[in-house]
């Protein structure tokens, strides 16, 4: 590889004639030929199972939307004193209002009216490096920040959201929570009584707080911690606030409520690592809604990565070519997933099995709108073909509801995530400024 460039001296430039001699082997030969003058290859396999959107179902009359954001700060001055700020937004959009509204060219005033009293966002800063309180040690303030932070926010609701989720305090039998290594001596635990807040480790004695549960202790060292502490704890609060509306809604006195309301996540149904210690539950508890006539309508979009890069590959070569053509999906299996996305030999675990609570869908509305969302499906199927559209939970209803939310400021855009990341963003310019002028003083 060639040396990059730095802000003194310019990069090397990468040599462009000196691998020339390996085009005097027949097999790049034909390769080069193949490649110049192809006669039956294809831009990519597209899945046969692409049907057109022709739902009947009565579209989700409410919608709520969780985005994240977060953003390293280093001292220019002193140490290099380095810190992390994390923020998170939940967004609940009005249909009605929705409706009213250009999606190409927004009136700021209909916007205002609809993100007046709507959203709600968390916010905290973890220190990384060279920072120290007289309190203990950096890796004692990480561990005590995300306790405390979910704790006093919004007067513990997200924290209570935990616990739902941790204990299955939605069941009729509430169990332990799941087993974790003690950030003390880093023996496992076999999870926490149900409603426990915090306990001694039964190896070594020191206290344990259901939050270290998740895991962050684990990233980090005692002096310092890397930036993925920021974007793990985001993408765990981003469940945690999104879970939070489901569980208002799903104890709310009015049983319909839940099922009648659209969450929306910015990004995969996924928690990957030592944070998707949640995911059995999460599909547990989504498997029950759906046995007892109760269904969680969740999705998630990607804007990015590996099913976005292939769904831009495949997506001329599929309906509707028109506008005014039907829509169209494609409901991704584990096989397709496998062979065509990530194109790689049968893998050693099942794909998804440990991180995923939403399967791959492909959308494409109109000839330049396309977008990649996760649907749940509650209980795991490790099946190569699953899922079938009918394992998608309450896939009709949300194919009827998405054409309403759709923006065309953006490609792929859906406006309720495109309003919450106006609330959770914090750009690099020029909000870090103002962190790292903050971090300075």
């Amino acid at each position: 590889m060639p040396y990059a460039k730095s802000n003194r001296l310019p990069g090397e430039a990468a040599s462009k004639l000196g691998h020339l001699s390996v085009v005097k082997s027949d097999w790049v030969k034909s390769l080069i030929s193949e490649f110049e003058e192809p006669t039956n290859a294809s831009s990519g396999k597209a899945p046969s199972t692409w049907s057109s959107i022709n739902s009947a179902a009565a579209p989700l009359s409410r919608v709520w939307a969780v985005d994240g954001s977060f953003v390293g700060v280093r001292a220019e001055t002193g140490l290099g004193r380095e810190v992390a700020f994390v923020k998170t937004a939940l967004l609940t959009v009005d249909r009605v209002k929705l409706n009213a509204i250009d999606k190409e060219h927004p009136h700021p005033l209909l916007l205002q009216n609809i993100m007046s009293d709507s959203a709600i966002f968390h916010a905290t800063v973890f220190p990384l490096k060279n920072v120290r309180t007289s309190l203990g040690s950096n890796y004692d303030a990480v561990r005590h920040i995300v306790r405390d932070s979910l704790k006093l926010d919004e007067n513990g609701a997200f924290y209570e959201t935990l616990k739902w989720l941790a204990y299955n305090l939605w069941a009729a039998l509430p169990t332990n929570s799941p087993s974790f290594n003690c950030p003390h001596c880093n023996e496992i635990i076999d999870g926490l009584a149900v409603g426990t807040d915090a306990a001694p480790c039964p190896i070594c004695g020191d206290e344990v707080f259901l939050s270290d549960m998740l895991g962050f202790h684990l990233d980090m060292d005692e002096d310092s911690a890397p930036e993925s502490i920021a974007s793990s704890y985001m993408l765990v609060m981003e469940h945690l606030m999104l879970f939070t509306a489901i569980r208002i809604f799903w104890n709310h006195s009015d049983k319909k409520l839940v099922s009648d309301t659209l969450f929306i996540k910015d990004g995969p149904l996924t928690l990957r690592s030592q944070y998707s210690k949640l995911i059995p539950n999460i599909r547990a508890f989504l498997q029950y809604a759906k046995e007892e006539d109760r269904p969680i309508h969740v999705i998630g979009q990607e804007k990015s990565g590996a099913f976005r890069d292939h769904l831009d590959s495949i997506a001329r070569s599929v309906a509707p070519f028109e506008r005014g053509e039907p829509a169209s999906y494609a409901v991704l299996t584990h096989d397709y997933i496998r062979q065509e996305v990530y194109r790689s030999p049968d893998l050693k675990n099942p794909y998804g099995s440990r991180t995923n609570w939403g399967e791959k869908v492909y959308l494409k509305f109109d000839p330049a709108t396309s977008m990649v969302i996760n649907v749940p499906t509650g209980a795991y199927d490790s099946d190569g073909a699953f899922p079938l559209p009918t394992d998608l939970i309450g896939f009709d209803r949300i194919l009827a509801t998405l054409p309403d939310l759709l923006s065309h400021k953006f490609e792929g855009a859906l406006f309720p995530i495109e309003l919450a990341n106006g609330v959770a963003s914090m750009s690099s310019y020029p909000s870090s400024k103002v962190l790292q002028r903050f971090l300075e003083g």
